[in-house]
């Protein structure tokens, strides 16, 4: 182009400087036909330069340019032709060069030819213009088309009509389209005819043509015929028209009908494309779109359909395939669906709604799928059926699967769940949907349900609007809910709930939170939904439950809140009722326990209580306890609150879900690890109530699900899941406690098994036979158990216990142990009444009286026969029990090791675990009794179980108090059993080792009548127990805390049956309790509502108080009474003094054995030594032998004998018995112990009972007055008597049974009193922790044995027996009548008060005048005073475990023992050669002793001066150190 110019503008210059005249027109000439041949169009550039210089030269004045011009153009007129200048030039122009005649005639010319050509009709578009043409035309394309007639012979003809008439050719296409409206069957031919005449015609008409058609219908009341909108679809089905050039020309309103017309025959591409140009659902909103989406979406999947998706006898009704070839192909696989049916369904949305049979459809090909993807996955694990195949393919056919799950969970969550909410209450298509759901894991489930009601319903305004309409509807239900009308109501929530189940649940289970009284009638009301509600149901309970913002407490922090309790209720009572899949609460509550969170556990409580009717209560009483030892059926009918009937196939649900999922074990293992994390990790903040409360529901639920797994899984399942007991304590970390729990039914299924499998190999019938057979099967069951249990406990525990004792505890039950003869015979006899009751109604139909009856009989059948086999089992039991024994106990350290070993590894944790347990351990304890188990001291068991519960009832939870009392109460049944009668207790304890005083060497359990306790003796342990128990009692009510006082009022109403029995203790209870109610009525009103219900019922027990000289034989204080023992280590406590070691190896009680215990212990027993005052000497007890009493024996009797007690005492013992040894430590440090008593006596009397200050004054006073010498014992009765009078009660029959013997040794010796060891009472708390220095200097003086304080141990076993044991509380036959021996104690303690009033006259004035020497007289005096106390104070030295006697003593305490105890030891160890140095040494001893006693005596004088206060601070500091 840039050429062409460039030549014009040098022609155009040339040509105009010959105009110019500055060029010759020749000269010019001459270079233009030169420059010609250049180009072929030169002559046309050089005319268009003619052309402007025409126009140039017109215009100008000057004559001469003109002529310049026109010379130029005539010299060149030979090689640029005339007719291209006639084109070019002005007619005027052409008339001067000669071109043209006329220029006038020329222009007329010019305008007559135009006319022709552009103005003048040449065709006709008109009918009436060319009528009998289109006619023809009309003829031609309305005739019978189903001969041979082509589109080609009648395109032929109508170009003939064309030509012949002068038909407009666009009209004749418009008619064309016309015609093929009115045929529409005819595609076949016109489309081709409307191809082919195409190509006469412009690209553009036809769509012209088509718009004007659709222009002309858009007349407000004009309505597009259905015709046109398929001819236009048709025609762009065909691609004889672009989508984009007719789209611009319908609106929007024809464009659906366009777009609904290409759904109707098929062409998707295009129908897809103007769905796209729109929102989304807006087409398919309008529902003849949708319809016609539909109707597509059945002919595309019908061959699938009729392949696999057909249900069994359904015939239904076969779709034809579209005529249309360019149609969508039709699915033949599940592959095939991938291409475009999903696509299609997409598009459709909720709006599937519109068409039910095709939603039918649609979920059964899912379903489908699901069974081939199973199979599938089935196959593949089969390598037969895979080997043929590559890994490629495989892996390729596994893509392919998950491809399409995908594609499918899409479609149910963006089409299949929003079509459920717009449809109609349709329960078919619910349960339909259920079919294929069911198929979907439960985590794809629940993740739908979660989309469906939180996101679905927001995402179109239909959907939004069905919302409110059904929480309107729900709320109107709601409201007239109750029970009378469940029925209606329930109908209309059925109803609702097909549709749209989740705002529907959602609303109700909002309600149950708020008010629980709902939850009956809801649970009622929802029998009438399908299968997929209730599954939509649980998923919405779940994710209640896990609102994030709801608080799980209450405000006040120490409760559960309402709002989860409601639901924990309502989900057991749904889940039981209806066919509801557990596994997501399951799962819930195990994720939840995984994350630390223990409060969900009260749904398992709840679904496991409701659906396998075994429930967890503290409530039970003890005929149901007594159910729940024997069989099921006896459980069932008389273990449980509610009938627990028609559970089998909710327990069968249950388990089976437990078992699927496999988290039958990893529940139990993560409750049992989640026990502890309820304190230590979950507890953090909380209040201490909660943490209580939740440790409680997080062990009672792991006692129920175990239950509920023992008593439901095969022996296979159960063995098969639960790992061996080391596994699950060293691997699982689970407490022992738990793992055993767990194990115990799989021992006992094993054992069966084993035993049937033996039973059948040898058909012996003998009883002898099938006993032995037992055994065997039990030892070939439980031996790896005793090789697993020895790994989980230090090697040094096996001295004391056996592994085999250690697993036969834990592995047995109640079952095992006892037949509940008495609940039997209670259920059968209620069934007899039961069918008496139906024989006698006579309005009950016969048929339903004879269904009753017979089962009431089949019933009685049952238990009787699960009595009988219970009976053979337990008589097998204890068979296999009798042969063990021997070598449960190895008592290889002490017998006292061996039952605190006994108490911490076994009786505690178990005792505590359940109330089944807790008679179990009680049980137990009696059994290894009655079993006559060597190296089991059945005194020193029950001693230390009762001699202090503090630590043991403040270290509970509200359920294990309950529990802990339970298995006092029956701890306490026993003792009374045996205290109640003398026949019953010479029959079960009489010739029992247990009950053996003097506790010889292991291996040597043998002994005669003299090392019993007899049964009076056993009367006043008894009563030291109630003592205690009542000591430790009013100490927790008086702590003030929350937890002490909650426990002990739960222990206390658990053992009422057998506790309180004394009055006296009785009242002081009594007292306390009232006390309680009045502090707590305001400020904590659980604790007065439970102090209240104790203190009704301890009224109602009084009758059947009986006074302290009834419930045991009470004596006055017997003067001459001498004993020492050696009390058999801290379990001593209550037993006689003639458990005095006599033998090689001594049974040692040394403070060590408290320290080992204090490691040892459980958290629930803190078994820790106290000593209670401050000499630990008096005998090897932890210093409980020391009792309150300050009695002053007579100062004469001693000042006489004084002198001659050494000589005579080194007579009688030429050569010191082990018991002398001891007994001369005893007597060593007993000037040390004066002091403790003395100062102790106030105190004691303020520990033992909260006391006025009028009374606490009347108590000094008492203590300066005469007449209070002859009784300043322990304080019982806690209200009026004087501490005096009160210890008077609580003499020991030791002194009444001693008396004689006391006074023919008062007249040997010259009137020496030696004391009797340790009281059963309550000892003095010890004194100030300040005198701990002064402790430690004397220990160090009176490290040395005097001789002359052990002249009553005799040198062999025979002189103990005659002689001394008549001083020691075991003495077993009384020489003299009792009668006489009253009278002799009478007038020993008529001149013991007399000596008494002198003696503290003069004790009186020694404190005023301090500075006098009185050593001798004093350490008399003390001497005394202890023996005196020692007499009075009866039996036995106390235990270890009365420790707490003295809540406020100090463990300062302990050590005094512990290097006390030491000496002794170690004494003990040193030969004869060692004894004999000692007595050599008694003598500086004694100077020694008198020199501290003058210490001791001012010190004291000074502490009394300090009285109360010192108190006070003590019992700070002591609490401090607990």
């Amino acid at each position: 182009m840039n050429f062409r110019a460039d030549i014009q503008q040098a022609l155009y210059e040339l040509a105009y400087h010959v105009v110019r005249g500055n060029l010759k027109h020749d000269q010019a000439a001459n270079v233009l036909s030169d420059v010609i041949e250049f180009r072929e169009d030169m002559p046309s550039i050089l005319a268009d330069v003619f052309c402007i210089l025409d126009i140039e030269t017109g215009c100008l004045e000057e004559k001469s340019k003109r002529d310049h011009f026109t010379q130029l153009v005539l010299a060149c007129l030979y090689f640029v032709s005339d007719t291209v200048l006639k084109e070019r030039l002005d007619p005027e122009t052409l008339e001067s060069l000669g071109l043209i005649k006329q220029s006038q005639q020329f222009n007329q010319k010019s305008v007559k030819i135009k006319t022709k050509l552009f103005y003048k009709q040449q065709k006709f578009n008109l009918l009436r213009e060319e009528n009998e043409g289109y006619a023809k035309l009309i003829a031609e394309l309305g005739q019978d088309l189903s001969g041979n007639i082509t589109s080609d012979l009648i395109l032929e003809n109508i170009k003939s009509l064309i030509g012949c008439f002068n038909l407009d050719p666009n009209r004749v296409l418009d008619i064309i389209l016309e015609v093929y409206e009115c045929r529409p069957e005819y595609d076949d031919f016109f489309v081709p005819l409307i191809e082919s005449y195409m190509y006469m015609c412009e690209p553009q008409t036809l769509c012209h043509i088509l718009g004007f058609k659709f222009k002309f219908y858009q007349e407000p009341n004009g309505e597009t015929p259905c015709s046109l909108y398929r001819v236009a679809a048709v025609l762009l089905q065909h691609n004889l028209i672009d989508l984009e050039d007719l789209y611009v020309h319908p609106p929007d309103n024809q464009k659906l009908g366009l777009l609904e017309a290409l759904l109707k025959i098929g062409d998707w591409q295009h129908a897809q494309s103007i769905m796209d140009q729109m929102p989304p659902f807006y087409a398919t909103s309008h529902k003849s779109i949708a319809i016609a989406l539909c109707r597509l979406v059945h002919v595309t999947i019908e061959p699938l359909y009729r392949r696999v998706g057909v249900p069994k006898g359904a015939k239904g009704s076969p779709i034809s395939s579209l005529p249309n070839k360019r149609a969508p192909k039709q699915a033949e696989s599940f592959e095939d669906l991938r291409k475009e049916v999903f696509n299609m369904l997409c598009y459709l949305g909720p709006h599937l709604s519109h068409d039910p049979i095709l939603f039918a459809k649609v979920v059964r090909l899912g379903k489908a799928f699901m069974k081939e993807v199973g199979t599938a996955k089935k196959l593949s694990s089969d390598d037969r059926m895979v080997k043929f195949q590559s890994d490629g393919s495989k892996q390729e056919e596994k893509e392919k699967m998950e491809i399409l799950f995908s594609c499918l969970l899409s479609i149910t969550d963006q089409v299949l769940l929003p079509s459920l909410s717009l449809m109609d209450c349709n329960a078919c298509m619910s349960e339909e949907l259920w079919g294929m759901f069911k198929t979907f894991p439960y985590q794809y489930r629940y993740r739908l349900y979660g989309q469906w009601k939180n996101e679905t319903y927001n995402s179109h305004p239909l959907l939004v609007k069905v919302k409110a309409q059904t929480i309107d509807r729900a709320k109107y239900i709601m409201k007239r809910l109750t029970k009378e009308n469940v029925k209606p109501s329930g109908r209309q929530i059925g109803k609702l709930s097909h549709s749209n189940p989740t705002i529907l649940f959602d609303y109700i289970l909002s309600q149950i939170q708020k008010y629980d009284n709902l939850i009956t009638p809801v649970v009622d009301s929802l029998k009438y939904l399908t299968s997929l509600n209730y599954d939509v149901l649980a998923y919405c309970i779940i994710e209640a439950l896990a609102n994030p913002e709801k608080e799980r407490m209450k405000h006040d922090d120490t409760t559960i809140s309402s709002w989860l309790q409601s639901l924990a209720s309502f989900c057991g009572a749904v889940f039981r009722k209806y066919p509801i899949e557990l596994a997501g609460l399951l799962q819930y509550v195990a994720n939840q326990l995984k994350a630390g969170k223990s409060f969900d556990l009260l749904i398992l409580k709840e679904v496991v209580q409701k659906m396998a009717g075994i429930e967890i209560t503290e409530e039970m009483t003890m005929e149901q306890l007594e159910a729940m030892t024997g069989g099921e059926q006896l459980k069932a009918e008389g273990g449980y609150f509610g009938q627990i009937r028609n559970t089998k196939k909710s327990s069968q649900r249950l388990k089976d879900a437990l078992l699927d999922h496999d988290l039958a074990l990893p529940l139990c293992l993560l409750m049992a690890q989640q026990r502890n994390g309820v304190i230590f990790q979950e507890g953090g903040e909380k209040h201490l109530k909660l943490v209580g409360k939740l440790y409680d529901q997080c062990h009672d639920t792991l006692v129920q699900f175990g239950g509920f797994l023992a008593s439901n899984l095969s022996t296979e399942d159960y063995i098969k899941r639960v790992p061996s007991i080391d596994v699950l304590c060293n691997e699982f970390h689970t407490p022992h406690d738990a793992a055993f729990f767990l194990s115990r039914p799989m021992y006992a299924h094993h054992i069966s098994s084993k035993y049937d499998e033996l039973k059948k190999a040898e058909k012996g019938n003998k009883q002898q036979h099938k006993v032995h057979k037992y055994i065997t099967s039990c030892e070939i069951v439980m031996a790896p158990v005793h090789d697993a249990v020895i790994s989980l406990h230090l090697p040094k525990v096996w001295d004391d216990i056996s592994p085999q004792f250690y697993a036969t505890f834990w592995s047995l039950t109640m079952y095992d142990l006892a037949v509940p003869h008495n609940s039997y015979e209670r259920e059968v006899n209620k069934l007899k009444v039961q069918m008496k009751a139906i024989d006698d109604n006579q309005e009950m139909p016969p048929n339903k009286k004879k269904k009753e009856k017979e089962r009431c009989t089949a019933l009685q059948d049952k238990l009787l026969e699960e009595e009988k086999k219970q009976l053979e089992h337990v008589q097998r039991v204890l068979q296999r029990l009798k042969l063990e024994k021997d070598s449960w106990l190895l008592a290889k350290s002490t017998k006292n090791e061996t039952i605190t070993k006994f108490l911490q590894l076994c009786i505690f944790p178990r005792c505590i675990f359940s109330a089944i347990d807790a008679v179990y351990c009680a049980h137990f304890v009696e059994l290894v009794h009655q079993q006559k188990t060597p190296n089991f001291s059945t005194l020193l068991c029950y001693d230390r179980v009762f001699s202090d519960i503090i630590y043991t009832v403040a270290s509970c939870t509200e359920n294990e108090a309950s529990r802990y009392g339970r298995f006092l109460c029956c701890m306490l049944e026993t003792v009374t059993r045996w205290h109640s009668d003398r026949v019953i207790y010479e029959k079960e304890c009489g010739n029992y080792p247990g009950f053996l005083t003097i506790l010889r060497a292991t291996g040597f359990d043998g002994g005669n009548k003299a090392d019993q306790l007899d049964y009076e003796n056993f009367r006043h342990v008894v009563h030291k127990w109630h003592y205690k128990l009542t000591k430790a009692s009013v100490h927790c009510l008086e702590t003030g805390e929350y937890t002490h006082i909650r426990n002990i009022l739960i222990v206390l109403t658990k053992i009422l049956p057998w506790y309180p029995k004394v009055l006296n203790l009785g009242q002081a209870l009594e007292r306390r309790v009232h006390k309680i109610c009045q502090e707590e009525k305001e400020k904590r009103p659980d604790l007065y509502a439970l102090a209240m219900g104790y203190s009704g019922q301890l009224k109602s027990r009084k009758p059947y108080m009986v006074p302290e000289n009834e419930f045991h034989h009470k004596d006055p204080p017997a003067r001459n009474a001498v004993a020492a023992t050696v009390q058999n280590g801290p379990g001593g406590a209550g037993l006689p003094a003639s458990l005095a070691i006599n033998t090689a190896k001594l049974e040692e009680s040394t403070a060590e054995e408290t320290d080992k215990l204090k490691e040892k212990s459980q958290g629930a027993m803190k078994i820790i030594s106290k000593a209670v005052n401050t000499t630990p000497k008096v005998t090897t007890s932890n210093g409980n032998s020391a009792s309150n009493s300050k009695v002053i024996k007579e100062k004469e009797d001693k000042e006489k004998g004084g002198k001659e007690k050494d000589k005579e005492k080194k007579e009688k013992t030429p050569a010191a018995t082990p018991e002398a040894k001891a007994l001369g430590k005893d007597g060593k440090d007993k000037p040390k112990e004066e002091r403790a008593i003395k100062d102790d006596k106030a105190r004691d009397t303020k520990e033992k009972t909260p006391k006025s200050d009028k009374e606490k004054e009347k108590i000094k006073k008492e203590e300066k007055t005469p007449k209070d010498e002859k009784s300043k014992t322990v304080v019982i009765n806690i209200e009026s008597k004087s501490a005096a009078e009160k210890e008077r009660e609580k003499e020991p029959s030791r002194e009444r049974d001693v008396a004689k013997d006391m006074k023919s040794k008062e007249n040997i010796k010259g009137g020496e009193k030696m004391p009797v060891v340790g009281s059963l009472k309550s000892p003095v708390p010890r004194s100030e922790t300040s005198e701990s220095e002064r402790e430690q200097k004397r220990r160090k003086v009176d490290t040395h044995s005097s001789p002359s304080h052990s002249s009553t141990v005799k040198d062999n076993l025979s002189e103990l027996k005659d002689s001394s044991a008549k001083h020691y509380i075991n003495h077993t036959t009384p020489t003299l009548s009792k009668s006489k021996e009253r009278e002799v104690d009478k007038k020993d303690l008529d001149k013991s008060r007399e000596r008494s009033r002198e003696r503290e006259k003069k004790d009186e004035k020694d404190r005023k005048d301090r500075k006098r020497d009185h050593s001798n007289s004093d350490r008399e005096v003390q001497q005394d005073s202890t023996k005196r106390r020692k007499e009075e104070n009866g039996t036995t030295g106390s235990s270890k475990h009365s420790k707490s006697e003295s809540p406020s003593d100090s463990p300062r305490s302990n050590e005094k023992e512990k290097e006390k105890n030491k000496s002794k030891s170690s004494g003990k160890e040193k030969g004869d050669s060692i004894k004999a140095e000692k007595m050599e040494k008694s003598s500086s001893g004694s100077k020694k002793e008198s020199r501290h006693d003058k210490e001791k005596t001012e010190k004291k004088e000074k502490r009394d001066s300090t009285g109360g206060k010192e108190e006070k601070k003590h019992h700070k500091s002591s609490d401090k150190h607990r």
